[in-house]
Protein backbone atom coordinates (compact mmCIF):
# COMPACT_ATOMS: atom_id res chain seq x y z
CA UNK A 1 0.00 0.00 0.00
CA UNK A 2 1.20 3.56 -1.04
CA UNK A 3 -0.37 5.28 1.04
CA UNK A 4 -1.54 3.82 4.12
CA UNK A 5 -4.60 6.66 4.93
CA UNK A 6 -7.71 6.58 4.91
CA UNK A 7 -9.13 9.89 5.79
CA UNK A 8 -6.63 12.37 3.88
CA UNK A 9 -8.48 15.67 4.63
CA UNK A 10 -8.64 16.66 1.13
CA UNK A 11 -12.59 17.61 1.93
CA UNK A 12 -14.39 15.50 -0.91
CA UNK A 13 -15.82 12.14 -0.16
CA UNK A 14 -14.61 9.35 -1.33
CA UNK A 15 -14.59 5.69 -0.69
CA UNK A 16 -11.40 5.01 0.99
CA UNK A 17 -12.67 3.10 3.35
CA UNK A 18 -13.22 0.31 2.15
CA UNK A 19 -9.14 -0.27 2.56
CA UNK A 20 -8.85 -0.17 6.35
CA UNK A 21 -7.58 -3.36 7.11
CA UNK A 22 -8.83 -5.82 9.91
CA UNK A 23 -8.76 -4.24 13.45
CA UNK A 24 -6.04 -5.02 16.08
CA UNK A 25 -7.11 -8.24 17.39
CA UNK A 26 -7.77 -6.92 20.83
CA UNK A 27 -10.59 -4.34 19.36
CA UNK A 28 -12.07 -7.32 17.09
CA UNK A 29 -15.86 -7.71 18.66
CA UNK A 30 -17.45 -9.50 15.68
CA UNK A 31 -14.38 -12.07 15.53
CA UNK A 32 -14.37 -12.24 19.56
CA UNK A 33 -18.23 -13.43 19.48
CA UNK A 34 -18.16 -15.47 16.33
CA UNK A 35 -15.01 -17.60 17.67
CA UNK A 36 -15.81 -18.26 21.14
CA UNK A 37 -16.27 -21.90 22.20
CA UNK A 38 -19.61 -22.92 24.17
CA UNK A 39 -19.38 -22.06 27.75
CA UNK A 40 -16.62 -19.58 27.69
CA UNK A 41 -16.63 -15.91 27.82
CA UNK A 42 -16.63 -14.13 24.06
CA UNK A 43 -14.43 -11.28 25.61
CA UNK A 44 -11.80 -13.73 26.59
CA UNK A 45 -10.04 -14.18 22.91
CA UNK A 46 -9.66 -10.35 22.45
CA UNK A 47 -8.41 -9.66 26.42
CA UNK A 48 -5.74 -12.43 26.03
CA UNK A 49 -4.59 -12.75 22.60
CA UNK A 50 -6.19 -14.36 19.57
CA UNK A 51 -2.83 -16.89 19.49
CA UNK A 52 -2.99 -17.77 22.91
CA UNK A 53 -3.04 -21.27 22.15
CA UNK A 54 0.24 -20.74 20.90
CA UNK A 55 1.70 -17.93 23.32
CA UNK A 56 1.42 -18.00 27.03
CA UNK A 57 0.31 -14.48 27.02
CA UNK A 58 0.16 -12.47 30.24
CA UNK A 59 3.45 -14.56 31.93
CA UNK A 60 2.66 -13.93 35.39
CA UNK A 61 5.74 -13.15 38.16
CA UNK A 62 5.41 -15.65 40.94
CA UNK A 63 4.07 -12.71 43.03
CA UNK A 64 0.95 -12.62 40.77
CA UNK A 65 0.25 -16.18 41.22
CA UNK A 66 0.88 -16.37 44.76
CA UNK A 67 -1.46 -13.74 45.10
CA UNK A 68 -4.32 -15.12 42.98
CA UNK A 69 -3.77 -18.62 44.65
CA UNK A 70 -3.88 -16.93 48.41
CA UNK A 71 -6.98 -15.54 47.17
CA UNK A 72 -8.79 -18.55 45.94
CA UNK A 73 -7.86 -20.91 49.04
CA UNK A 74 -8.74 -18.37 51.73
CA UNK A 75 -11.69 -17.32 49.40
CA UNK A 76 -11.00 -13.20 49.91
CA UNK A 77 -11.13 -10.98 47.24
CA UNK A 78 -8.00 -9.80 45.39
CA UNK A 79 -6.96 -5.96 45.90
CA UNK A 80 -4.65 -5.21 42.44
CA UNK A 81 -3.32 -1.95 42.47
CA UNK A 82 -0.54 -0.54 39.54
CA UNK A 83 -0.31 2.09 36.59
CA UNK A 84 -2.85 2.00 33.92
CA UNK A 85 -1.78 -1.13 30.76
CA UNK A 86 -0.40 -3.29 33.98
CA UNK A 87 -2.40 -5.87 33.48
CA UNK A 88 -5.05 -5.82 36.49
CA UNK A 89 -8.37 -6.33 35.08
CA UNK A 90 -6.61 -9.14 32.54
CA UNK A 91 -5.77 -11.09 35.65
CA UNK A 92 -9.36 -11.89 36.11
CA UNK A 93 -9.57 -12.81 32.40
CA UNK A 94 -6.68 -15.23 32.71
CA UNK A 95 -7.72 -16.80 35.88
CA UNK A 96 -11.24 -17.33 34.12
CA UNK A 97 -9.62 -19.17 31.03
CA UNK A 98 -7.02 -21.29 32.61
CA UNK A 99 -9.53 -22.59 35.50
CA UNK A 100 -12.33 -22.85 33.18
CA UNK A 101 -14.88 -20.25 35.20
CA UNK A 102 -16.50 -19.21 32.22
CA UNK A 103 -17.47 -15.59 31.34
CA UNK A 104 -16.37 -13.22 33.86
CA UNK A 105 -18.55 -11.05 35.15
CA UNK A 106 -17.75 -7.37 34.62
CA UNK A 107 -18.87 -3.89 37.06
CA UNK A 108 -16.87 -1.06 35.97
CA UNK A 109 -17.10 1.78 38.29
CA UNK A 110 -17.79 4.87 38.24
CA UNK A 111 -18.95 7.89 40.59
CA UNK A 112 -22.52 7.69 40.57
CA UNK A 113 -22.13 3.59 41.52
CA UNK A 114 -23.93 2.17 44.37
CA UNK A 115 -23.57 -1.39 45.84
CA UNK A 116 -27.21 -1.55 44.81
CA UNK A 117 -26.09 -1.92 41.15
CA UNK A 118 -24.15 -4.23 42.00
CA UNK A 119 -26.51 -6.59 44.02
CA UNK A 120 -29.66 -6.10 41.12
CA UNK A 121 -31.95 -3.57 39.50
CA UNK A 122 -35.81 -3.45 40.22
CA UNK A 123 -37.43 -1.88 38.03
CA UNK A 124 -41.08 -0.28 39.92
CA UNK A 125 -41.49 2.27 37.21
CA UNK A 126 -41.94 -0.34 34.14
CA UNK A 127 -43.90 -2.55 36.75
CA UNK A 128 -46.46 0.30 37.67
CA UNK A 129 -46.74 1.37 33.77
CA UNK A 130 -47.71 -2.10 33.63
CA UNK A 131 -50.27 -2.37 36.02
CA UNK A 132 -51.79 1.08 34.84
CA UNK A 133 -51.68 -0.74 31.58
CA UNK A 134 -53.24 -3.95 32.86
CA UNK A 135 -56.24 -1.91 34.67
CA UNK A 136 -56.83 0.34 31.41
CA UNK A 137 -57.33 -3.06 29.52
CA UNK A 138 -59.70 -4.37 32.08
CA UNK A 139 -61.68 -1.45 32.08
CA UNK A 140 -62.27 -1.97 28.05
CA UNK A 141 -62.82 -5.44 28.44
CA UNK A 142 -59.45 -6.88 26.69
CA UNK A 143 -57.33 -7.62 29.91
CA UNK A 144 -54.16 -9.21 29.77
CA UNK A 145 -52.10 -9.84 32.97
CA UNK A 146 -49.33 -7.93 34.08
CA UNK A 147 -46.15 -10.11 34.28
CA UNK A 148 -44.97 -11.18 37.91
CA UNK A 149 -42.51 -8.89 40.08
CA UNK A 150 -39.69 -11.11 38.65
CA UNK A 151 -39.81 -9.87 35.28
CA UNK A 152 -38.51 -6.32 36.68
CA UNK A 153 -35.68 -7.39 38.78
CA UNK A 154 -32.56 -8.49 36.94
CA UNK A 155 -29.23 -9.29 39.52
CA UNK A 156 -26.36 -7.45 38.31
CA UNK A 157 -22.81 -8.40 38.50
CA UNK A 158 -22.09 -9.20 42.09
CA UNK A 159 -25.35 -10.17 42.52
CA UNK A 160 -24.96 -12.81 39.87
CA UNK A 161 -21.53 -13.83 41.57
CA UNK A 162 -22.87 -14.69 44.83
CA UNK A 163 -25.39 -17.24 43.16
CA UNK A 164 -25.29 -20.52 45.12
CA UNK A 165 -22.82 -22.50 42.28
CA UNK A 166 -20.48 -25.63 42.27
CA UNK A 167 -17.21 -23.37 41.26
CA UNK A 168 -16.63 -20.02 41.60
CA UNK A 169 -17.55 -17.28 39.47
CA UNK A 170 -15.10 -14.44 38.54
CA UNK A 171 -15.98 -11.00 39.12
CA UNK A 172 -13.97 -8.07 37.58
CA UNK A 173 -14.89 -4.50 39.93
CA UNK A 174 -13.11 -2.49 37.87
CA UNK A 175 -11.27 0.65 38.68
CA UNK A 176 -12.45 0.76 42.61
CA UNK A 177 -11.36 4.01 43.11
CA UNK A 178 -13.57 5.80 40.97
CA UNK A 179 -16.35 5.30 43.27
CA UNK A 180 -17.56 8.06 45.55
CA UNK A 181 -16.21 7.45 49.92
CA UNK A 182 -19.19 5.48 50.56
CA UNK A 183 -19.04 2.54 48.23
CA UNK A 184 -15.81 0.46 49.61
CA UNK A 185 -17.52 0.54 53.60
CA UNK A 186 -20.51 -0.35 51.53
CA UNK A 187 -19.24 -3.63 50.16
CA UNK A 188 -17.73 -5.17 53.54
CA UNK A 189 -21.28 -6.78 54.42
CA UNK A 190 -21.82 -8.27 50.88
CA UNK A 191 -17.75 -9.68 50.61
CA UNK A 192 -17.93 -10.84 54.30
CA UNK A 193 -21.32 -13.08 54.42
CA UNK A 194 -21.23 -13.77 51.04
CA UNK A 195 -25.50 -13.01 51.00
CA UNK A 196 -27.83 -10.04 50.20
CA UNK A 197 -31.33 -9.78 50.65
CA UNK A 198 -33.81 -8.33 47.98
CA UNK A 199 -36.22 -6.56 49.83
CA UNK A 200 -39.31 -6.52 47.21
CA UNK A 201 -39.10 -10.25 47.12
CA UNK A 202 -38.83 -10.37 51.09
CA UNK A 203 -41.77 -8.16 51.48
CA UNK A 204 -43.61 -11.39 49.16
CA UNK A 205 -42.18 -14.51 50.23
CA UNK A 206 -45.05 -15.47 52.60
CA UNK A 207 -47.40 -16.07 49.27
CA UNK A 208 -44.60 -16.56 46.43
CA UNK A 209 -41.87 -18.11 48.32
CA UNK A 210 -40.04 -18.88 45.11
CA UNK A 211 -39.48 -16.09 42.32
CA UNK A 212 -37.47 -16.48 39.02
CA UNK A 213 -35.05 -13.07 38.48
CA UNK A 214 -33.04 -12.60 35.14
CA UNK A 215 -28.93 -12.74 35.67
CA UNK A 216 -26.53 -10.30 34.53
CA UNK A 217 -26.01 -13.40 32.48
CA UNK A 218 -29.24 -13.49 31.04
CA UNK A 219 -29.95 -16.59 32.41
CA UNK A 220 -33.49 -17.30 34.77
CA UNK A 221 -32.36 -18.41 38.11
CA UNK A 222 -35.37 -18.82 41.45
CA UNK A 223 -34.78 -16.99 44.01
CA UNK A 224 -36.47 -18.35 47.24
CA UNK A 225 -37.69 -16.27 50.11
CA UNK A 226 -35.87 -13.15 48.41
CA UNK A 227 -32.39 -14.18 49.79
CA UNK A 228 -29.10 -15.40 47.63
CA UNK A 229 -26.63 -17.08 49.65
CA UNK A 230 -23.55 -18.33 47.76
CA UNK A 231 -22.46 -21.85 47.89
CA UNK A 232 -18.81 -21.30 46.96
CA UNK A 233 -17.44 -17.78 47.08
CA UNK A 234 -16.78 -15.98 43.69
CA UNK A 235 -13.38 -15.11 42.49
CA UNK A 236 -13.10 -11.30 42.75
CA UNK A 237 -10.59 -8.78 41.22
CA UNK A 238 -11.04 -5.29 42.44
CA UNK A 239 -9.00 -3.03 40.34
CA UNK A 240 -7.28 0.50 41.54
CA UNK A 241 -4.98 2.71 40.02
CA UNK A 242 -3.67 3.62 43.07
CA UNK A 243 -5.93 6.68 43.08
CA UNK A 244 -7.04 6.88 46.22
CA UNK A 245 -6.24 5.38 49.71
CA UNK A 246 -9.27 2.33 51.13
CA UNK A 247 -10.30 1.82 54.33
CA UNK A 248 -8.89 -0.77 56.53
CA UNK A 249 -11.71 -2.65 56.92
CA UNK A 250 -11.80 -3.52 52.99
CA UNK A 251 -8.16 -3.82 52.96
CA UNK A 252 -8.32 -6.19 55.61
CA UNK A 253 -10.79 -8.19 54.10
CA UNK A 254 -8.71 -8.35 50.82
CA UNK A 255 -5.59 -10.09 49.21
CA UNK A 256 -3.62 -6.69 48.39
CA UNK A 257 -1.48 -7.22 44.85
CA UNK A 258 0.80 -4.57 43.77
CA UNK A 259 1.10 -4.95 39.88
CA UNK A 260 4.80 -3.71 37.94
CA UNK A 261 4.95 -2.90 34.37
CA UNK A 262 5.25 -6.01 32.50
CA UNK A 263 8.93 -6.54 31.79
CA UNK A 264 10.20 -8.18 28.92
CA UNK A 265 9.55 -11.37 29.36
CA UNK A 266 5.61 -10.66 29.70
CA UNK A 267 5.99 -7.38 26.79
CA UNK A 268 7.54 -10.20 24.11
CA UNK A 269 4.71 -13.24 25.41
CA UNK A 270 1.79 -10.28 24.84
CA UNK A 271 2.59 -8.83 21.95
CA UNK A 272 2.58 -12.41 20.43
CA UNK A 273 -0.47 -13.39 21.57
CA UNK A 274 -2.16 -10.71 19.49
CA UNK A 275 0.08 -9.68 16.66
CA UNK A 276 2.09 -13.21 16.53
CA UNK A 277 5.82 -13.24 16.62
CA UNK A 278 6.57 -11.39 12.91
CA UNK A 279 4.60 -8.50 15.02
CA UNK A 280 7.15 -8.60 17.98
CA UNK A 281 10.50 -8.79 15.41
CA UNK A 282 9.64 -6.00 13.08
CA UNK A 283 8.36 -3.79 16.04
CA UNK A 284 11.28 -4.55 18.40
CA UNK A 285 12.51 -0.89 18.02
CA UNK A 286 9.33 0.21 19.78
CA UNK A 287 9.43 -2.70 22.44
CA UNK A 288 12.89 -1.22 23.09
CA UNK A 289 11.72 2.38 23.16
CA UNK A 290 8.64 1.22 25.90
CA UNK A 291 11.28 -0.75 28.08
CA UNK A 292 13.85 2.07 28.23
CA UNK A 293 11.15 5.05 28.71
CA UNK A 294 12.28 7.06 31.95
CA UNK A 295 11.81 6.31 35.70
CA UNK A 296 8.18 6.35 36.77
CA UNK A 297 7.14 7.43 33.09
CA UNK A 298 3.75 5.81 32.70
CA UNK A 299 2.96 4.62 29.23
CA UNK A 300 0.53 1.72 29.01
CA UNK A 301 1.29 -1.64 27.48
CA UNK A 302 -1.58 -1.49 25.09
CA UNK A 303 -0.18 1.81 23.78
CA UNK A 304 2.74 -0.48 22.94
CA UNK A 305 0.31 -2.83 20.72
CA UNK A 306 -1.47 -0.03 19.50
CA UNK A 307 0.83 1.86 18.27
CA UNK A 308 3.08 -2.15 16.94
CA UNK A 309 -0.21 -2.46 14.83
CA UNK A 310 -0.40 1.06 13.32
CA UNK A 311 3.25 1.58 12.19
CA UNK A 312 2.74 -2.04 10.47
CA UNK A 313 0.34 -0.53 8.16
CA UNK A 314 2.28 2.70 7.45
CA UNK A 315 4.95 2.10 4.85
CA UNK A 316 8.29 1.35 6.66
CA UNK A 317 10.49 3.54 3.74
CA UNK A 318 8.57 6.36 5.41
CA UNK A 319 10.62 6.23 8.65
CA UNK A 320 9.25 9.98 9.66
CA UNK A 321 5.89 8.90 9.27
CA UNK A 322 6.19 5.53 11.50
CA UNK A 323 8.05 7.57 14.20
CA UNK A 324 5.34 10.12 14.35
CA UNK A 325 2.63 7.48 14.95
CA UNK A 326 4.71 5.63 17.33
CA UNK A 327 4.85 9.21 19.09
CA UNK A 328 1.42 10.39 19.11
CA UNK A 329 0.36 6.65 20.38
CA UNK A 330 3.27 6.16 23.15
CA UNK A 331 2.45 9.74 24.59
CA UNK A 332 3.16 9.50 28.28
CA UNK A 333 -0.02 9.21 30.42
CA UNK A 334 1.50 11.19 33.58
CA UNK A 335 2.11 14.30 30.70
CA UNK A 336 -0.48 16.25 30.61
CA UNK A 337 0.84 17.32 26.86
Amino acid sequence: MNDWRIYRGVGEPHDGVQRLPAPPPWRDFAASGRDAAPGTDPSTARRLGFQRTLVENYAPRPAETDAVNAALYLRRPLLATGNPGTGKSTLAYAVAHELGLGRVLRWPIVSRSTLRDGLYRYDAIGRLQDVQLERAQGESGSRAAAPGIGSYIRLGPLGTALLPSDVPRVLLIDELDKSDLDLPNDLLNALEEGEFAIPELERIADREPAVQVLTDDGRKVTVTGGRISCTTFPFIVLTSNGERDFPAPLLRRCVQLELEPPGEEQLKSMVEAHLGGAGATEGRDLIDRFLEREPGEIIAADQLLNALYLTQHAPHTERLTRERIATLLMRPLDRSR
